[in-house]
This record gives C-alpha cells, sequence and structure tokens, in this order.
C-alpha cells in the first residue's frame, strides 16, 4: 500500500509527434483552488515543440491562466484518471479503509502521480523533470485483471501482484472496471463486467460497436475474449502506433475541453457547438461533420444515450485538429420508451428522436434528404445484421429481447417520423 503523501508539483512530460520517448513540457502546480501550467523554458526553445492544447495552453512563458470555472486546464485533465481509475488509486493508498470514501479527499496531483503511465493520448506526470519513471506493470493475464477488478469493486485491500497488474490501467477514463493489455504490436483495453450489470453489458457493446462499424462509421475495433468464465471486451487502442524504435503516442482533446467546459458543466455541451468547433478548427471539415452526425443518429438508434463529451474525442498534431474513432458505445438501460442524449442536439432539445436529428441537420451542412439516407441506412444495416452480429457475441435469446426495441431501434427514436422512415 503507498503512502499518503501530498504532493506539491507534477511535471508534464509530453510524447512529440512520431517520437518514441517523451521530454518535459512544464510544470503543473497548485493555484489557489486550481492548478496552474507553466511551460518549461528549454521546451519552448525546442523546435520541434507543439503546444499542449492551443486554444488553452499556447507555447508561451509564464504561467497560463485557467478559463473561467475551470480548476485544470482542461486538455490535462483529460490525462488524468477518471472514476474508475480513481477507485484503484484509492484502494492502493487506503484498502478497505477506502471503500466508500469520496475520491475528492485526495488530492489530483496525486491521481495524476500514482496512475499507471500509459494513459490515453501523448502526457504523462512525473514527480521529476529529468528523469522518466514510468509506472506500468508486466503484461498481466486477463485473469490477474479480472480478479484485481473484482476486489477493487468490493473494496478489498490488492495484494502486491494484483495492486501491480491493475496500476496500468489506472489512469483510463470512465466509470466501469478496465484494465489495460498489449499483444505484440497492438494495445488493448480491457472492459469487465460488475456485480450490479443488470445484462450482459459487455456483449451489448460488443455488439453495439460491431454494428456501428457495419453502417460505416469509424470506430475502434472490437474483440470479445472469455476469463474466469466471464466475457471481456477487448477494445484496439487507436492513440499508439507501433514503430521500430518503441510506441509513438498520439495526443488527443476531449470534447469537453474544446467546449471549455469540465464534468460539472457538462450539462451544457452540444453537438451543434462541437459541429461549429469542427467547421472552424478541424481537418476534412465537410466529412467530419457527416461523421459525427452519423455517430449520433446511430447512438439513438442503439440506445446509446452516454454520449457525453469526453466520449467525443479529436487528435491534435499541432496545428490541426482530427476526430479520432468513435469508442464506447454502449447501450444504456431503460425502463420505458422515452430517453435523452447526454448532450444537447439543437438547441436545448437533447431528446433520442430522429426527428430531433433531422432539426439539427442543417448544423452539420446536410440537407434533409441526406439526413434521412443516412437515418434509412442505418435502419437497415441494423435490422439486416442483427441476428449475426448476435450470434457473433453468442448472446442469448433472453438478452436478445432485452435489446431488441428497447436499446436498438426503440420506437421512440422514430416517434414523428414513423411514415417517412417506414418503420
Amino acid at each position: 500500500m503507498t503512502s499518503n503523501k501530498e504532493y506539491q508539483e507534477a511535471y508534464v512530460w509530453i510524447w512529440l509527434p512520431h517520437q518514441t520517448k517523451p521530454v518535459v513540457a512544464g510544470k503543473l502546480m497548485p493555484d489557489g483552488e486550481g492548478m496552474a501550467f507553466t511551460y518549461g523554458k528549454s521546451y519552448l526553445k525546442r523546435p520541434t515543440a507543439i503546444s499542449i492544447h492551443e486554444k488553452e495552453l499556447p507555447l508561451r512563458a509564464g504561467e497560463q491562466p485557467l478559463l473561467n470555472g475551470l480548476n485544470i486546464p482542461g486538455c490535462i485533465r483529460d490525462g488524468a484518471p477518471d472514476a474508475w481509475g480513481r477507485r484503484v488509486i484509492i484502494n492502493r493508498k487506503l484498502g478497505a479503509n477506502g471503500k466508500n470514501m469520496d475520491s475528492a479527499q485526495l488530492g489530483e496531483l496525486t491521481y495524476l502521480l500514482e496512475s499507471g503511465s500509459d494513459r490515453i493520448g501523448a502526457l504523462d506526470f512525473q514527480a521529476s523533470a529529468t528523469e522518466y519513471v514510468p509506472r506500468s506493470s508486466l503484461n498481466a493475464t486477463l485473469e490477474e485483471l479480472m480478479e484485481s477488478a473484482k476486489r477493487v469493486e468490493q473494496g478489498i485491500p490488492l495484494t502486491q501482484e494484483l495492486d501491480q497488474a491493475l496500476l496500468h490501467g489506472s489512469s483510463i477514463g470512465g466509470a466501469r472496471p478496465k484494465a489495460l493489455i498489449e499483444d505484440h504490436d497492438k494495445k488493448f483495453i480491457a472492459k469487465f463486467s460488475t456485480s450490479t450489470d443488470l445484462y450482459n453489458i459487455v456483449k451489448a457493446e460488443f455488439i453495439a460497436m460491431r454494428l456501428a462499424a457495419l453502417v460505416g462509421l469509424n470506430v475502434a475495433p472490437v474483440y470479445l475474449k472469455q476469463a474466469l468464465g466471464k466475457d471481456v471486451l477487448l477494445i484496439e487502442r487507436f492513440d499508439r502506433i507501433k514503430s521500430k524504435y518503441g510506441w509513438e503516442r498520439k495526443s488527443m482533446i476531449s470534447a469537453l475541453t474544446l467546449f471549455k467546459l469540465d464534468e460539472l458543466m457538462a450539462r451544457y455541451a452540444s453537438y451543434q457547438d462541437l459541429a461549429e468547433i469542427i467547421r472552424h478548427s478541424f481537418v476534412n471539415a465537410s466529412v467530419t461533420l457527416k461523421e459525427l452526425y452519423s455517430r449520433l443518429v446511430f447512438n439513438i438508434l442503439s440506445g446509446n444515450t452516454d454520449d457525453h463529451a469526453r466520449n467525443h474525442s479529436a487528435f491534435w498534431d499541432g496545428k490541426m485538429l482530427s476526430l479520432s474513432p468513435a469508442y464506447d458505445i454502449c447501450p444504456q438501460s431503460r425502463a420505458g420508451n422515452e430517453a435523452s442524449q447526454a448532450m444537447l442536439i439543437v438547441g436545448e432539445n437533447r431528446m433520442s428522436r430522429l426527428s430531433v436529428c433531422l432539426e439539427a441537420a442543417h448544423n452539420f451542412q446536410l440537407q434533409q434528404e441526406s439526413a434521412l439516407e443516412i437515418m434509412k441506412h442505418q435502419i437497415d444495416v441494423i435490422k439486416n445484421n442483427w441476428g449475426s452480429v448476435c450470434k457473433e457475441a453468442e448472446m442469448n435469446e433472453t438478452d436478445r429481447a432485452l435489446l431488441w426495441q428497447r436499446q436498438f431501434l426503440n420506437p421512440y427514436a422514430f416517434e414523428s417520423l414513423e411514415n417517412i422512415l417506414k418503420i
């Protein structure tokens, strides 16, 4: 178990584009109730230096002011662990005493400096400005990782071996149990089931991601495995590239950061605003807008209402942004028909209906006819491939019935457009 040391600073290391070793970019320090970042002088002198995020931390000397309402730069918070990773760290530090602990009782620097180093994007955090020491473990088996996740979920202290097995993935975002694994020239995020799951969420996400790929969306490849008699979802990472010199890391910025919001303000995030950002700051804006619109339609058709702003991301190369592949497309449980998306769709409307998407089409530079074609195409592909994808996932009939026309193709999605879409 680790000490309860309070950290006073963290050095931010970055993998520059096409490089396999990190360099120090700057320092993060407490500043009142927030965290202030300052680029290092040596980094600013580098000819190849890029900003961590131009709109928030431009390349310039001196302490960078925080954006209104934030207590840490969003592009740095993107690299911090979320709910699950924080539970792992609390377990490491406090064991059983931390089972019901509020995660806010540990400082943000603790979460940055005690989470695994193979985090999403191109940043890591170190106590030293001169020596980079990755916090990682030997490649653990899925069985070891599942046993570790189960113990954390139950609030049981981990053994040293299990602690090391799970530390590696503690920096990954999201609330569900997960870990990181490596297999030759690929890296994966492994997602596990929990004791509170009402249906097979692991298989449901696999089915949604496979169908998303079949309708033509740019999504991360997924695979189903088994360990200890349980299903495990493997999601291939797209922020890592294996070169002959080692692993390159791709810088990533969440939509939440692009919106200049934090978790407490996430309810104001909207597809309409993201579309505007894409028009002004992304490469291939028209193609990207159609892709984002298609993802919105698929989220509604698949019952994925957890499309919050951290589940949308962009690659950043120091000059332009480009939309990352889709991830975390997971059907959510719902009691009745009516549902709403995590992000606003148009104006103040977030209702999970294709008619709302149709109203929003112009924000994505789409004519209504084109928007309807996207909807019809996705509906047809889902219908025609539902049986084969469920068979691929070995989904039983009971779970299929729980998903079909509840999460997938729920009648509420088609209200006001029944005749047009011929559902």
